[in-house]
């Protein structure tokens, strides 16, 4: 029990220190409070598992307390101690969540066989509460991709992850960061240990370094009690440094030395070993912001030991239908309407929408589609209208340097041909290229064979267009006698 902690709460100050000695000697880690107000700032300073507290006391009264305790912590459990004129309505604080009640005068063996019962419970309840976390986190973080560029995101990822080095991972926001750390951590040797996250820009500047380093009791004015920071939380495992690129640059010093000497010091405490894996994630260029005196050199190489892009979903349109399938069961299945499926039509939108959110804004269309649609099948109409009614006249594709030439020149004509709606003929003609070339591609593509066109010849009934001219002749050279 060294690792379960108790609150006794009584206004007598003489029989609260009595049981803090029991459940000291018991093993339990002890906290006393004379009163309700005092009870409930610990409970929301400490994890607290059993609170023991009296039924009737002046001021706030045990029944008060409880409902307070469980606002702040409803996986907390409470054990009251009430005497005999006051059972029936410990009875009904157990109706209100209480886990049970002692009688009064207190015996030893009993409190503490309750306690310790109450405390396995607690136990038990957090744990089962944690697994369902867990696995709708799993449900809902499955790494879903099967495009090129995923999958030399993802190579890049199973390589970096059995080693300690640092991990920066760089792309826009909605394009899966965080389901790539998780990754990380998951497949290196760390996995046993916590994933730790902390978003860095969502918290207020002159409370971020006490939320990653921790502070002790008195360090500065309103910390009642020591609070462990992310870098303890996350200790023998992984710790996510979200939105890095927001970090102040009173805050980068002391991470610098995280990163240089594995140590870290709480405010108002002792240096203390960071015994983590830090993976950094940003959607800045943190290169360009090192240029411009906005964030450290120095720590941008230390993060930036192995760096994964995650690629836009603009960048990956083949791994669209997996994910909107994977949204589409993941959502019906939440709302009660398994079975629903995509229209051609809404699908084809889909594939087409340029996704300034990525893959977040794809799930957040899916399940906005899930609850409007009224039928058993998703169509264009249930789809928002960013989406169904986009200005793709003018689309662009971004391709990232070190792209392979004849993945450029794929993507290129699939985009081109979705544009035309499948006109090959018209393809050709904006891109400047022969008919029979379009074909060659996804010929080789889809592995040839003979019922595709061949490499001479044009589509049937086709005349040459102006991109074919000067080709007649090398044409009739390439057929085969």
């Amino acid at each position: 029990m060294a690792e379960t902690t108790i609150l006794i709460v009584d206004d007598e100050a003489s029989n609260r220190e009595s049981l803090e000695k029991i459940f000291a000697k018991e093993g339990f880690r002890v906290l006393g409070a004379a009163g309700a107000k005092d009870a409930l700032e610990l409970c929301r300073t400490h994890r607290v598992e059993v609170v023991l507290t009296d039924l009737m006391m002046p001021g706030i009264s045990g029944i008060e307390l409880l409902r307070g305790v469980k606002a702040v912590s409803p996986e907390t459990e409470i054990v009251l101690m009430t005497a005999h004129g006051t059972v029936e309505t410990a009875v009904e604080a157990m109706k209100l969540g209480a886990y049970d009640f002692v009688e009064k005068p207190l015996k030893r063996l009993p409190i503490v066989k309750t306690v310790r019962k109450a405390a396995e419970r607690q136990s038990l309840v957090a744990e089962n509460r944690t697994l369902r976390r867990q696995i709708a986190s799993l449900e809902r973080r499955t790494i879903v991709g099967n495009s090129p560029a995923w999958r030399r995101t993802m190579e890049i990822v199973d390589q970096a992850a059995p080693s300690s080095a640092t991990v920066l991972l760089l792309g826009e926001s909605g394009t899966g960061k965080e389901l790539c750390a998780r990754a990380v951590h998951e497949k290196s040797q760390r996995a046993a240990g916590p994933f730790v996250a902390i978003n860095c820009a969502a918290i207020p500047e002159t409370i971020l370094e006490s939320e990653l380093f921790g502070y002790e009791r008195g360090a500065f004015t309103g910390a009642v009690a020591r609070r462990e920071g992310r870098f303890a939380q996350a200790a023998g495992g992984t710790l996510l440094l979200d939105e890095v690129g927001e970090i102040p640059g009173a805050v980068q010093v002391k991470l610098l030395r995280v990163l240089q000497e594995g140590e870290y010091e709480p405010l108002g405490g002792k240096t203390a070993k960071a015994d983590v894996r830090v993976v950094a994630a940003t959607n800045r260029d943190l290169h360009r912001e090192v240029q411009a005196g906005r964030f450290r050199e120095d720590l941008y190489y230390r993060l930036n030991v192995i760096a994964i892009t995650c690629p836009p979903l603009r960048e990956r349109r083949e791994d669209v239908p997996l994910l909107a399938d994977h949204f589409l069961r993941l959502y019906a299945g939440k709302n009660g309407k398994d079975g629903l499926s995509l229209s051609a039509a809404a699908l084809d939108l889909l594939v087409d929408y340029s996704w300034p959110g990525n893959v977040r804004e794809l799930e957040n269309a899916i399940e906005r589609a899930v609850v409007l649609c009224r039928g058993g099948t998703i169509e264009a109409k249930d789809l928002p209208r960013s989406v169904a009614f986009e200005d793709r006249t003018a689309e662009a594709i971004t391709i990232s340097i070190g792209t392979p030439l004849e993945e450029i020149e794929r993507r290129v004509i699939k985009e081109t041909l979705r544009h035309t709606k499948g006109d090959k003929r018209l393809a050709a003609q904006l891109l400047g290229i022969a008919t029979r070339t379009i074909y060659r591609r996804l010929e080789s593509e889809e592995g040839g064979g003979g019922e595709g066109m061949t490499d001479w010849q044009s589509e049937p009934g086709e005349p040459d267009t102006a991109a074919d001219g000067g080709d007649r002749a090398d044409r009739a050279a390439e057929k085969p006698q």
